[in-house]
């Protein structure tokens, strides 16, 4: 069976604090006397669930659409984190991270289900020493169940520099509050948008 973590794109969502609004509407009903239904999409890559490209905090950094398919499709592990502010290390370290794993993220942000309320400033984040450790194991993609890996007060610029400047994957935005710790199949993969630092798209999860 198939775990869907991904959260569905809402008109007027929330959003971080600063991005567009999310505007979701049908534009064309076959009600009306159209041949089709059509809707119109507007809002920033960075909305819902979503992929981070190196490319977003790094200037010369690879965009989304140059990402190698296999970085989010494989072997992934959840880890659930019981510190209720941020992902430190000293709680990695005896999960012992290998170079080349995916990890998810299960925090206290996947207790409720986060899109229906308004935004969190002190949602559970990555910290930087945290994400530089990852940097230093080699794992290749991160997932977390908020909007950011990097905190809004803390770490904001700092962890996403560690992270992506290593080159690992990021998918913020999950859902993971039906989800157990544990080995998974990941698959997800971003819309390809040319040269585009990010990306919506579709995560699930299959046990193994």
């Amino acid at each position: 069976m198939l775990i869907d973590i991904s959260v569905p794109l809402v008109h007027g969502m929330m959003r971080w604090p600063g991005d567009p609004e999310v505007n979701v509407r049908q534009t064309a009903f076959i009600e009306q006397g159209s041949l089709y239904n059509l809707t119109h999409l507007d809002h920033s890559v960075h909305t819902g669930t979503h992929m981070d490209a190196p490319r977003h905090f790094i200037r010369d950094g690879v965009a989304i659409d140059a990402m190698p398919l296999d970085a989010t499709i494989g072997p992934c592990r959840v880890i659930e984190i019981q510190d209720p502010a941020a992902i430190r290390r000293a709680e990695l370290e005896p999960y012992r991270p290998q170079a080349g794993e995916r990890l998810l993220f299960k925090t206290r942000n996947s207790q409720r289900f986060w899109p229906d309320y308004p935004f969190d400033e002190h949602f559970v984040y990555i910290a930087d020493e945290a994400a530089k450790y990852l940097a230093e194991c080699g794992v290749r993609t991160v997932g977390i169940d908020y909007l950011s890996v990097g905190g809004f007060h803390h770490d904001t610029a700092e962890t996403h520099w560690s992270l992506l400047g290593a080159g690992i994957w990021v998918i913020e935005g999950l859902y993971l509050g039906t989800v157990a710790p544990g080995p998974y199949e990941l698959i997800c993969l971003p819309l390809k948008i040319a040269g585009a630092e990010g990306a919506p798209c579709r995560a699930c999860l299959h046990r193994i």
